[in-house]
């Protein structure tokens, strides 16, 4: 029993990252109706980077650091994307792919193909009479806290609601004067910081690498398909469950079927789904 404990509340603590790396997905699809394929590529980069500054600078310094940078490269990636007027959506899909392999080379160049894994918070919390790390805590913790802090940002700021805007009814955006294709940039910048967050924050925990990029990036989109690529809550909910089967899996059987569970629980989703997904993609 304290066994199914450990594994739950570690599942919940993994959700997190999945979380953060999903609502990237969400946000640059809500606005620009691209699947951004660098998503993982920005976690790996977060991750590595926030590796690099934690022998000279403490974490509370680090992990700023590590966003701002990762949003400048998820706005590289967006100008590259979409700051083409008229760039069909899978001519974009194909670039955030071809990105994402450039990327995985520049941190290669840059890191090799070692995995990394930084120092993190110390110490464990005792959840439930189970005790956890605190690190895979704090990462659950920021990802709530980060949550509602992009709902405010999207419902009580002008640059949200013309995010929200565009997203909604991209015509109406145009006609009212919001630039549409400087959102799906913006969505991008956005994207790429919440990947680097995601990063700096896992990598304490998991070991990182150029090849974590994979299965990062699955398991986002597969909780970002379960909140129908569109409900940052509901994909909350979809990487809570991806974490928790994927921590029963690694316990009771084996943890390499990590990426084998997202791809499975991301095909039954779209097959269950298929008719809800298609009427939202008709909007």
């Amino acid at each position: 029993m304290n066994d199914l404990l450990v594994y739950i509340v570690s599942g919940l603590a993994l959700a997190g990252a999945f979380a953060l790396i999903g609502s990237g997905i969400v946000v640059v699809y809500r606005v620009t109706h691209v699947l951004n394929f660098a998503q993982g590529t920005f976690a790996v980069f977060g991750a590595l980077l926030s590796w690099s500054l934690s022998s000279v600078l403490p974490p509370y310094l680090s992990v700023p650091i590590v966003i701002v940078v990762c949003a400048a490269i998820g706005l590289i990636v967006g100008v590259a994307a979409v700051g083409r007027r008229r760039t069909p959506p899978m001519i974009s899909l194909l670039i955030t792919l071809g990105m994402s392999m450039v990327g995985a080379a520049v941190i290669i160049l840059l890191w090799g193909q070692d995995p990394v894994s930084p120092p993190g918070l110390p110490g464990t919390v005792d959840l439930l009479g189970v005790a956890v790390e605190s690190q895979r805590v704090l990462v659950l913790v920021v990802a709530v806290l980060t949550f509602v802090a992009l709902g405010l940002f999207f419902a009580r700021t002008d640059l949200g609601r013309g995010l929200t805007a565009a997203a909604s009814n991209p015509r109406a955006a145009r006609l009212v004067g919001i630039d549409t294709r400087a959102m799906g940039l913006v969505a991008f910048a956005i994207a790429g910081a919440l990947g680097g967050l995601a990063g700096a924050l896992i990598a304490p925990t998991t070991a990182v690498s150029v090849s974590s990029d994979l299965p990062l990036v699955l398991s986002g989109l597969a909780a970002a398909i379960f909140g129908g690529l569109r409900s940052p809550w509901l994909t909350f909910l979809g990487a809570a469950i991806l974490g928790i089967v994927g921590q029963l899996v690694a316990g009771y059987a084996n943890g390499s079927y990590q990426t084998q569970i997202a791809l499975v629980m991301m095909l039954l989703i779209m097959i269950v789904r298929a008719r809800s997904l298609n009427a939202e993609e008709a909007k």
